[in-house]
Parts: structure tokens; sequence; C-alpha cells
């Protein structure tokens, strides 16, 4: 039978709170108390990863995951790697979509802390991370999914989307394309925001020309919206290659080609998109697209989130940051 933090308290004879600073924090406890813990730890067989249930006194062995878009396989496989992690330490997650949407975001941040969930996890859906902050502060561990902390004090996984956007566009530059347009939006997404950056680093470079085309929300349905005003522009106005933002609306920008049958792929607009999600395979046109090691960004989002659980806020809060690479198929390589 498993020992819990609330028998080592009792036996001996301190708070959950002082069991929770013997195992994590020690110098802030007496000697004396320090010694009557760890007595009692030995006496019941108590075994360390325990904590990875009760993770901290007073908290529940849940995990909330608050993701920008649950339509997209690309958070789906992130939620997988996730649940994965977390179950093999014995906690369980809690999902729930912003849908983009900085008012669903803070509801399901309000509910989780409601819940006193052991940490977050979250992708967030704006730069206002003050809401964060304030969870941070109050004991609640946070870890940013899918996004870079920068200067903030949080700890992060994310993969380089500069060098991803960089990347997809010296792709197309290799292949002769010369006016290209970048879609994707809102541009109050980080990683819209980072992908652009580096697809304008690329055309400028080089000497080319990048479009911007932006949408409402990283969906199918916009990029379907996107190609369709391409169409309505003469051959000659039209970019001969785009990069969408990601693999939803590079999907959508296929389908308004070539199940119209008006522009060819590639031959006319070749397309790159991003995060290489199952679907991109079986486009209609195989999609290129920049890879993201989607199940090993939840995976260790979960590591870091346990982490600073475990050994408390003073902790260097680490910015794992994972290298996207490229996949090519025939929406810019026909012979692929």
């Amino acid at each position: 039978m498993t020992v819990s933090v609330r028998e080592v308290a009792a036996l001996a004879g301190v708070s959950l709170g002082t069991v929770s600073n013997v195992l994590n924090r020690p110098e802030k406890v007496a000697p004396g108390t320090v010694v009557r813990v760890q007595n009692a730890i030995a006496e019941l067989g108590f075994v360390r990863n325990d904590s990875a249930r009760q993770l901290r006194a007073g908290r529940s062995s849940t995990v909330g995951l608050i993701v920008l878009d649950g339509g997209n396989p690309f958070f789906t496989d992130v939620a997988r790697g996730a649940e994965d992690a977390a179950m093999s330490k014995g906690l369980a997650v809690l999902i729930g979509n912003s849908d983009e949407s900085t008012d669903r975001e803070r509801t399901y941040v309000d509910l989780f802390e409601e819940r006193r969930v052991a940490g977050l996890l979250i992708s967030p859906a704006g730069d206002d991370l003050s809401r964060l902050a304030r969870l941070r502060d109050q004991g609640t561990a946070v870890v940013l999914v899918d996004r870079r902390a920068d200067d903030e004090p949080f700890a992060s996984v994310s993969v380089d989307d500069v060098a991803g956007g960089r990347i997809a566009v010296e792709h197309l530059l290799a292949i002769g394309r010369r006016r290209i347009a970048y879609v994707g939006g809102p541009f109050g997404i980080r990683q819209v925001v980072d992908r652009h950056a580096g697809a304008l680093a690329a055309t400028t470079a080089a000497g080319a020309s990048l479009e911007v085309l932006a949408t409402t929300s990283l969906s199918v349905l916009e990029g379907r919206r996107v190609g369709e005003e391409l169409q309505r522009r003469p051959a000659s106005e039209r970019p001969d290659a785009v990069f969408a933002a990601n693999d939803l609306v590079a999907v959508g920008l296929e389908q308004a080609f070539v199940m119209r049958g008006s522009v060819a792929v590639p031959d006319e607009i070749a397309i790159v998109g991003y995060d290489d999600i199952a679907f991109a395979e079986a486009a209609v046109v195989p999609l290129t697209s920049v890879r993201q090691p989607a199940q090993d960004l939840g995976r260790r989002a979960i590591d870091l989130l346990v982490r600073q659980v475990e050994q408390g806020q003073d902790i260097d809060l680490e910015q794992v940051e994972f290298t996207p690479e490229l996949v090519v198929r025939q929406s810019t390589v026909r012979d692929r």
C-alpha cells in the first residue's frame, strides 16, 4: 500500500506544508524538524516519487493544458505527448481549448485555478502573460507550450519558428519562386509573427517580395477564403508561391486551387505549410511542410512542470527550443 504525505505528517507531528518543505526546500525548516520528518519517511517507507501524485500539499494530481486550437491535429499530438508523460508520473491532464480567444483562455485559467491543479501547460493566445504570472506567484507551476518565454520568468518548450519560416521560404526560393505570399493570422499570435519574421528575412536576403495575406484564424476555411480571393486575380498578379502559417490554412488553399481546377499546384503556385500534421501527407496534393515534434513538446513540458513542483519556484526555469525541419512533398516539387 502506498504511503501518503499525510501519513508522514501525522507520524512526525507536523503539517502537510512542513513535509512539503522538507521534501522540496529543507533549508526553510528547522534542523530538528527535518530530522523528525526524515525519520517518519524512513519508518513508513515513504517513496519520494509519491510527490508526483501529491505534488504539493493541498493540490490535486491533475494538470491543466490549454491549447490554441483543439481542432488542429498538431495540438492533439501535443496533448497526447503530455498525457502519456503525465500518466507515467501518476498525473491526469485536463484539456481546454482557447480557440485563439484570450477571453476563453482566461475562463479556462480561472477554472483550473479553482480546481487547484498542480500545474498549468498553456499555449497563450496573446502576449499579455500577467494573469499567468499571478497564478505562478501564487504557487502554481506554469509552462508555456509552443511558445518561448523570452524575457518572462516562465519555463517553456517551443520550436524555433523564426528558423521554421526561414527554411520554408528558402525552399521556395531554391525552386525558383520569387513572388511569395505569407498567409496567416491573427498577428496577435506569437507563432504567426515569428514565422512571418523568418519568411521576411529569407525574402529580404534574396531580394524577393513577400506579400502578407492576413487571416482571422488558422483554419481550413480561412485558407480556402484566401485561395478563392487569389483565384479572382489575373494570373500575372498572383504570387507564384505561398507559405501558410499552418497546415490547416495550407490545406484550405489547396482545396480552393485544386478542386476548382483554376490554379495548378505546384506548377502555378507552390505551397508550404507548417506543423506537418498527418493530413499533410494525405492532402489532395501531398503538402510540403515544416515539421514540429508535437508529442515531444508535450512530453518535455510535463517534465519541466513536475520539476518545478518538486523543486519549488526557485529553480532555474528552462527554455527548451526544438529545431524544425522541412519535409518536401509534391505541393512544391512535383516528382517527389
